[in-house]
């Protein structure tokens, strides 16, 4: 009975870390189309500059409020590569590359995200993938590169250049954050890194602000509120804490999904064509989120035990090892997962608490 209980658990937080980073991809997919409403008003440079000090001006009140204590200091080299990757990097290369590319090109050749993220996760924590899982996201990759290339007559673009710039420092972010959210909150990894990065933003801005043309339009001031608010830091929390919960590695093929969302937004709210060629590489990368959700990641090999556990301390692995059930595909099953949500956190929360309960070395209330 007890075992059938522990893997009722396992899958119950499967369920939940799918969904909360599934409403992280959602979160991000609207990342681009807010861009180009942004770009309509200010320049690359404020728009990266102006989102980030927002997102640390609300990080830093959220901190505050909660009266979190600073992070120990073996956390901050990590936090300090979200802050560089996540906060800085990739929104400033990807904003830049809207200048030149189309919200639909920059969606579709960014869906080699997932791919990087992996990658970097795997050299990271010593995850060893099965060979089923690097051919999806390979697959996915291909066709991403492939699609960049036949848009361009076979040569990358300069907008291209910064977006592949982009994946190398955003799939970084990732990892590290995806890893830290194992030993803290996930809102406070990315609170403590847009923080970290507010004087960088701060300088950015001031920068941009006195160099840059400044037309602060409703849609344009509407596309720097969604991005310091929905893409810089409300989307990382539920974004770092299903990576928590299901891993890095299959956290992050869930991105697959949000190329095709951005292109619905892109016709939806920008009035882009959607032509056969990027409806056709969407769809491709997206039928590879199933078979890598559908593959058990084996655990990593460690030389010692995890800091700290996010899920109450029950030995699961950073990437969803064995100890994990592979998480749910299919809309039917996704759609089954939202009524069960509720229940589902009830359990989480209680396996978090008696997980800090133990770790204090007491027993915890009944």
């Amino acid at each position: 009975m007890r075992n059938k209980d522990s893997a009722t658990d396992r899958i119950g937080i499967a369920e939940s870390g799918v969904l909360l980073a599934a409403l992280g991809v959602l979160c991000f997919s609207f990342s681009f189309p807010a861009t180009d409403w942004a770009l309509d008003g200010f320049g690359p440079w404020a728009v990266t500059g102006i989102r980030g000090l927002l997102a640390g001006l609300a990080a830093l009140g959220c901190l505050a409020i909660g009266r979190v204590p600073l992070p120990e200091r073996r956390h901050w080299r990590g936090l300090a590569v979200v802050a560089g990757g996540c906060v800085i990097g990739f929104p400033l290369l990807t904003t830049i590359a809207l200048q030149t590319s189309s919200t639909a090109h920059t969606a579709v050749v960014t869906g080699a995200l997932p791919l990087a993220t992996a990658a970097v996760s795997a050299a990271l924590t010593g995850a060893r993938p099965p060979r089923r899982f690097w051919a999806a996201a390979l697959t996915g990759a291909a066709v991403v590169i492939g699609f960049a290339l036949a848009q361009n007559h076979g040569r990358p673009a300069p907008g291209d250049l910064c977006l592949f710039g982009a994946l190398a420092v955003c799939a970084a972010g990732y990892a590290e954050g995806g890893r830290l959210a194992r030993e803290m909150p996930g809102w406070q990894v990315i609170g403590w890194g847009v923080v970290l990065a507010m004087p960088v933003s701060a300088l950015i801005t001031a920068s941009a602000l006195a160099t840059e043309p400044v037309h602060p339009t409703v849609r344009a001031l509407t596309g720097v509120v969604y991005l310091a608010a929905g893409s810089q830091f409300g989307g990382f929390v539920v974004w770092y804490r299903g990576m928590a919960l299901i891993g890095v590695v299959r956290a992050s093929q869930l991105q697959l999904a949000q190329p095709l969302l951005t292109l619905a937004w892109s016709a939806l709210l920008l009035g882009e064509r959607l032509t056969p060629l990027v409806l056709g590489a969407a769809s491709a990368v997206l039928g590879c989120i199933v078979v890598t959700q559908r593959t058990r990641v084996p655990e990593p090999v460690r030389s010692a035990p995890p800091l700290g556990d996010d899920d109450g301390g029950d030995g699961g692995d950073d990437d969803g090892g064995e100890g994990v059930a592979p998480a749910p595909a299919g809309l039917s099953q996704l759609v089954e997962c939202g009524f069960r949500m509720v229940g589902v956190m009830a359990r989480v929360a209680r396996q978090d608490e008696a997980g800090r309960y133990r770790a204090g070395g007491a027993a915890p209330p009944r």
